[in-house]
């Protein structure tokens, strides 16, 4: 390598590689700081969220820790965006360089995590470079929303180096320290709950801390990392309750169906990665397939899992790496409904690094000569990370606006009725109602069963005066979510602004039943409901 010739220090090699991943990165990215907020969850998790705009106060930290607003619970998220609005109001370049700050952070510490366990330089910064400059990072680093992932990514990683700390000499003043960085981590966002699962892995590979173990493994580990599983546990229970909320809107889908997705997304995960293209901010679900397509599916992960597990002690970090990605990945594969999602590039900011794991000491295994391995590698690595940097730079350049995402995500797929929905959902924002419209009608073409695209087609008839209609989506839409209260609420609306006061009553209180009572409310204090 162009370092070693020039006979720099081991200390000042990693010092110049911090800033090389730093830099690269930090220009990969810097456009997005001219970006806008986009009309998908940006209003939920600031523009239009009052807590978010009051700033940090008690009662602002009394809400993000007692609220499942936005169905999750993730407390620092809402706090570091209250920061956020302290410091940049409604700027959203402010929360774009945040994001950008936590990423770089994260993939420095992830060099150093890797260094510092295996000593092996060139490894550990392939993985870090991997992970700040893949394709497949821009949704998690692009969208503000996606404060949740970059922030509990940088809790991940720092947890993992506190272990590595901890390992090197055991005290409880060390394995606090894990301990309190893990519990930042879950309350950022609680994907990361398989962390005392991918300490073990580390464990293995590359601490070797089971070969000067004696005795029952198993128990060792257990004993070891109980608190961390049981914050697990409490966190995993924690997101569980509070997903009910969620089958109101249509979700779950039938278990085989979900099944089915979840085998398609994994594999789709591994192409992706490998080959990145046609990345979008949402994917629509794919409920239906072939017995052979399931096969095939089935028998990939099943030969790379049984062929790691053979390899394991020749070829430790295969195993290491191909379980990071298949754990990590784990809770998001939506068997286990947590969210709305069929599939979604964010979540693969943190599985990914396994794979990487399995490139960076894999590949060099294929090379005899060490002298052809050390020119192959280097300049295979740099070219692939170029490229990863060129596509990363453009696929940024869709998170500029709502229209931009929507528009690339429909280019890659004319029938991704989700885009449709939030490109009709921004042009009834700015009161183009007659494009609004014509996206809605699209997505139900799509999607007949799709009740947010009824009932927010139905919102813009109304403000259009189109009575009848929109009083025809409301009801289709309470057909197809007889659960919703917002439906309710909608046509509630409609009735008591043009003057059904006994119908708009009872839908207000048909939605107050359902845990929304504003309409109800304001109704009651204008005399109409009592």
């Amino acid at each position: 390598m162009m370092m070693n010739k020039l006979n720099i220090s081991e200390r000042k090699k990693t010092l110049i590689i911090y800033i090389i991943l730093a830099a690269i990165t930090f220009a990969v990215y810097w456009q997005v700081h001219q970006f806008d907020f986009v009309n998908l969850d940006d209003n939920v998790y600031v523009t239009e969220n009052l807590h978010i705009k009051s700033g940090l106060s008690i009662d602002g930290l009394r809400w993000a820790f007692s609220t499942t607003y936005a169905d999750f619970w993730h407390p620092l998220t809402w706090l570091s965006l209250m920061l956020d609005y302290q410091l940049y109001g409604l700027n959203a370049g402010g929360y774009h360089v945040t994001n950008i700050i936590f990423h770089i952070l994260s993939t420095l510490l992830l060099f150093w995590l890797f260094h510092r366990m295996t000593n092996q330089v060139w490894p550990s910064a392939f993985i870090a470079a991997f992970f700040a400059l893949h394709p497949l990072h821009v949704e998690s680093v692009a969208w503000i929303s996606e404060r949740k992932d970059v922030l509990s990514a940088f809790f991940w990683v720092l947890t993992l180096c506190l272990y590595v700390f901890y390992t090197e000499k055991q005290s409880a003043k060390r394995y606090l320290l894990v301990f309190f960085s893990f519990v930042l981590a879950l309350l950022s966002k609680p994907m990361v709950i398989t962390l005392p699962l991918i300490m073990m892995l580390l464990d293995y590979w590359p601490l070797k801390r089971f070969e000067s173990q004696k005795g029952n493994v198993f128990l060792w580990q257990i004993k070891e990392k109980w608190p961390l599983v049981i914050l697990s546990v409490i966190f995993s229970l924690i997101t569980i309750h509070i997903q009910p909320k969620l089958l109101i809107k249509g979700w779950p889908l039938p278990l085989e169906s979900r099944i089915i997705n979840a085998l398609y997304s994994f594999v789709i995960y591994l192409e992706k990665t490998f080959w990145p293209q046609d990345l979008a901010v949402c994917y629509p679900f794919l409920v239906q397939a072939s017995f052979w397509q399931i096969l095939g599916t089935v028998s990939l992960i099943l030969l790379i899992s049984i062929a790691t597990i053979l390899k394991r002690e020749s070829l430790p970090y295969l195993f290491a790496g191909w379980f990071w990605y298949v754990l990590v990945l784990l809770p998001v594969m939506g068997i286990i409904p947590v969210g709305s999602n069929a599939m979604a590039d964010r979540f693969t900011y943190l599985p990914s690094i396994g794979l990487s794991i399995m490139l960076a000491w894999g590949v060099p295994r294929l090379f005899k000569n060490k002298s052809l391995r050390k020119k192959f590698l280097f300049l295979g690595a740099g070219a692939i990370l170029i490229i990863f940097s060129v596509i990363t730079w453009k696929q940024c350049g869709y998170w500029k606006n709502s229209i931009t995402v929507f528009s690339h995500a429909l280019r890659v797929n004319s029938h991704n009725y989700h885009a449709l929905i939030n490109l009709a959902s921004y042009k009834a924002e700015k009161s183009d109602f007659k494009e609004a419209v014509y996206y809605y009608n699209k997505a139900i073409q799509i999607k007949p069963d799709q009740a947010d695209a009824f009932n927010n087609r139905a919102v813009v008839y109304a403000k259009m005066g189109q009575l009848q209609s929109a009083l025809d989506g409301f009801n289709k839409a309470i057909h197809l979510q007889p659960h919703n209260p917002d439906i309710y609420t909608n046509r509630a609306n409609l009735h008591l602004n043009h003057g059904d006061i006994v119908s708009g009553c009872n839908d207000a209180k048909k939605a107050c039943e359902l845990g929304s009572c504003k309409t109800l409310l304001w109704a009651q204090d204008k005399d109409l409901c009592r």
